[in-house]
């Protein structure tokens, strides 16, 4: 296996560098199409371990309520076990890791919470060669969903994947049925997408070009949800349930989501680790939806998994 050279993680980093400045503009401008003013503030932090990274964060916009678009490159003396658990080689042996991070929460119901994620990891034991993989993704969890969103979101997703093999779609793509799924509720968080992680499988310039790719892939998905969705009117009652909703978003990004366990265990920057908490969200005690209802037929139809471009095509 080609192990990375410095050369080489230099431009993964400066690839995930521009790729948080490109979100974050398409965002912002999302926002003045909205006619709302709200930009993405930038806080720039240093871990005393080791590394650091660029917070961006924009809040209580016109289109977006929240969002975070986060970059992080750090290095780790020790590694923690949610790295460890599924390779116990590499235990207590010092890494790097860096990615970029994003969850943004809309403020409209009627568009859909979306979540992206890309890094590199390489550990040094001690005495061996160096371990690497790529990982990420992006899902998608919609209140109001419309067919048409979700499967140009797959179709995407598929595209993307097309060049690296017939079989990586529907592979990543059930990953992230599997991944993205909350066992205590026995429901998806959303409509999903792409998950994979521990990428080596080809050579680190083809693992680099897929992690790009994917990277890549989100803005060109989530661009037209927003603009297609962002004006639609809602009402009260649309809104309580995307809180609602919401809620299930926490309860994940707390219970399951290794991300931010990993952050947690490695004595991560909280404010950025947390950064994926919605402004506002709501638990109901046993709320119940009318038969036929937008709301019933989220929880159970959308919300299981489903080969969306055979179905929806």
């Amino acid at each position: 296996m080609q192990n990375p050279t410095s050369a080489d993680i230099q431009r993964v980093r400066e690839f995930l560098i521009d790729l948080q400045a490109r979100i974050c503009s398409a965002l912002e401008q999302q926002e003045k199409l909205g006619g709302g003013t709200a930009t993405f503030e930038v806080d720039d932090w240093q871990r005393p371990e080791g590394g650091g990274g660029r917070s961006r964060v924009l809040q209580n916009g016109t289109v977006i309520e929240k969002g975070g678009v986060m970059f992080s490159h750090i290095n780790i003396s020790k590694l923690p076990a949610s790295a460890t658990e599924r390779h116990p080689n590499i235990a207590g042996a010092k890494a790097q890791a860096m990615g970029v991070s994003l969850v943004i929460h809309p403020r409209n119901p009627n568009v859909p919470t979306s979540h992206a994620n890309v890094r590199l990891f390489v550990a040094e034991p001690e005495g061996q060669d160096p371990i690497w993989w790529f990982g990420g993704g992006f899902d998608l969890t919609p209140f109001y969903p419309n067919d048409e969103d979700v499967l140009a979101w797959h179709q995407t997703a598929a595209e993307l994947c097309a060049p690296f093999g017939e079989d990586i779609y529907a592979k990543h793509k059930q990953w992230c049925d599997d991944y993205f799924y909350l066992k205590h509720r026995d429901e998806q968080r959303g409509v999903g997408g792409l998950f994979f992680d521990d990428l080596n499988q080809w050579d680190f310039e083809k693992c680099f070009e897929y992690m790009q790719a994917v990277g890549n892939g989100y803005l060109k998905a989530i661009t037209p949800i927003f603009q297609k969705n962002q004006n639609k009117p809602h009402t009260q009652a649309q809104r309580d349930f995307q809180l609602y909703r919401r809620g299930r978003y926490v309860e994940y990004n707390l219970v399951y989501d290794r991300g931010t366990l990993f952050g947690l265990q490695t004595g991560g920057r909280i404010e950025s680790i947390l950064v994926s908490m919605p402004p506002l969200a709501a638990w109901s005690y046993r709320p119940e939806w009318d038969e036929n209802s937008p709301e019933k037929r989220l929880v159970e139809y959308y919300l299981k998994p489903h080969n969306w471009l055979a179905e929806l095509s």
